[in-house]
């Protein structure tokens, strides 16, 4: 099991930084009128990190599923949040994205705070998400599927819609712009008319990957991105979430269980057992913690052990 743990934990980050390359061009503004939402007092600092959470805790039925966490994640950042089955992972994305509601704690999206994020709003703060199963509309068009994406940033009303006034039909070429973009960004120009469900499971994923990034958020929540990928796939993915960070300045927070990939691909890595963070660091740094090893291992370790097998 150790040598397993090691095998993934130092798999190499070549692989993954030259799949950037095959990625190339597109950050976004907001207002919102949130109820809950708390301003910064005077004379805060003006640089404020894309995400934080402060004491976040939430509980099921009396189960604790996150248990006072906090986190802080720089603009531009590429953060993992990892950790073994049942660690909390996909419970604090949905808390970020406001699914749940905390039951204590706060979440800072930018300068705004929150007891519960309005989902309602995620594309005027600047968030986009995808989810860890595929949520495609199977009998529409690559492109179609994409430019859907953009009716929530949209201001003209139906009748304006219907009869074609001018803000509808600008509000639409600023759509099929973007989506155009974001095919070519992502190479799927090849497949732009196809039905989404011809294509295989790694397309349909980078098609999802496309509908969350035609928003241009500032935030980018990835569940389970290369979940069911083969490793030439995983790769690729890997490449496309780099570049997206690189050419675009997105900060991106994803949940991903090939450790190979995360240790490559990630700024800094968050690691959750049973709901609690039990680290937060490079990956240099969680490579060798003790602490994260006995996590995933669910063995005691001396220093003998670890500095052999990590």
């Amino acid at each position: 099991m150790s040598e397993l743990l090691h095998h993934s934990i130092t798999a190499p980050d070549e692989a993954i930084a030259s799949s950037s390359a095959a990625a190339a061009t597109t950050g976004a503004g907001y207002t919102v009128n949130e109820t809950e939402a708390v301003r910064p007092p005077r004379g805060a600092p003006a640089a404020s990190p894309a995400l934080k959470l402060e004491a976040v805790t939430l509980a099921f039925g009396g189960v604790t599923a996150i248990a006072e966490v906090d986190l802080v994640v720089p603009s531009g950042e590429i953060r993992a949040i990892i950790g073994p089955n049942g660690a909390g992972k996909s419970s604090l994305i949905n808390i970020i994205s406001g699914i749940y509601r905390p039951d204590r704690g706060r979440v800072w999206l930018g300068a705004r705070s929150f007891k519960r994020v309005p989902t309602q709003q995620l594309a005027q703060l600047g968030v986009a998400r995808t989810f860890q199963n595929l949520a495609l509309f199977k009998g529409l068009s690559v492109f179609d599927n994409i430019v859907i994406a953009r009716a929530p940033a949209r201001r003209a009303g139906f009748v304006e819609q219907l009869i074609g006034l001018a803000r509808a039909r600008r509000e639409q070429a600023d759509a099929h712009a973007r989506t155009a973009a974001i095919i070519e960004f992502l190479h799927l120009g090849a497949h732009r008319e196809k039905l989404v469900n011809t294509l295989s499971y790694g397309l349909q994923k980078r098609v999802e990957l496309a509908r969350a990034l035609v928003a241009r958020p500032q935030l980018l929540l990835l569940d389970e991105p290369m979940a069911g990928m083969t490793a030439g796939e995983k790769q690729e993915m890997a490449g496309y979430i780099r570049a997206v960070r690189d050419e675009f300045g997105t900060t991106v927070v994803l949940i991903e269980h090939d450790i190979g990939v995360v240790m490559g691909l990630s700024d800094k890595i968050t690691v959750l057992d049973y709901g609690r963070k039990i680290a937060d660091g490079t990956p240099a740094e969680i490579r060798v913690n003790p602490v994260v090893i006995d996590a995933y291992l669910g063995v005691a370790h001396d220093d003998e052990v670890f500095n052999d097998n990590i």
